[in-house]
């Protein structure tokens, strides 16, 4: 096991394009909005560990439970649905009241399926086929770095964008989120 720069750069990048963190900032803004807070420093620390995990031992969790990455690939794709469809319609699909008083806001749906979701753990799936370990390890906790700025500022990046703008976006975002969905159902399910 030996660090290589090129393949650090490459499993950062392609990690970087799943996760989408900033195409998720709709998403942050609208859960900070329904909690009051978001808990960047948790948020992060379990979306690395899902994700840490299972690069280790995805496939024997998988495989312990009888379920194939096709499967995990489209509920995952299902719940994107339904974090868009909130979104786009402006209802409430996930139950809040509950996420409020505690920070599981900061996990379900935001460290999961948002950040460290189906796409993300299948990726890793993937580059642990064409990688070393060392390398997808150190483009994950680049990531991750990534992540927490992002999950931090973002109380900043909604003042920027003022309240039409974060309604507008959010709106933008859900549809993209829903057809995100459509197309991981379309290839998983292959029609």
């Amino acid at each position: 096991m030996q660090l290589n720069f090129k393949e650090i750069i490459s499993v950062s990048l392609i990690l970087f394009s799943v996760i989408d963190i900033l195409g998720a900032i709709p998403v942050i803004i609208d859960l900070r909005r329904k909690t009051g807070h978001i808990h960047a420093e948790q948020a992060t620390l379990v979306s690395g560990g899902i994700m840490i995990v299972f690069l280790y031992v995805g496939k024997s969790i998988l495989n312990l439970f009888g379920v194939d990455i096709n499967s995990f690939a489209i509920a995952g794709a299902i719940i994107i649905f339904l974090i868009g469809l909130e979104m786009t319609l402006g209802r409430n699909i996930f139950k809040s009241e509950d996420m409020s008083a505690s920070k599981a806001a900061s996990i379900v749906p935001l460290a999961f399926p948002v950040i460290a979701g189906a796409g993300t753990m299948t990726t890793i799936l993937s580059l642990k086929s064409q990688f070393e370990e060392v390398n997808i390890l150190v483009g994950i906790l680049l990531n991750l770095v990534f992540i927490y700025l992002v999950l931090r500022a973002s109380k900043w990046i909604e003042s920027k964008l003022g309240q039409v703008g974060v309604n507008v976006l959010r709106k933008v975002f859900g549809v993209i989120l829903l057809a995100i969905s459509i197309k991981i159902l379309q290839t998983r399910l292959k029609f």
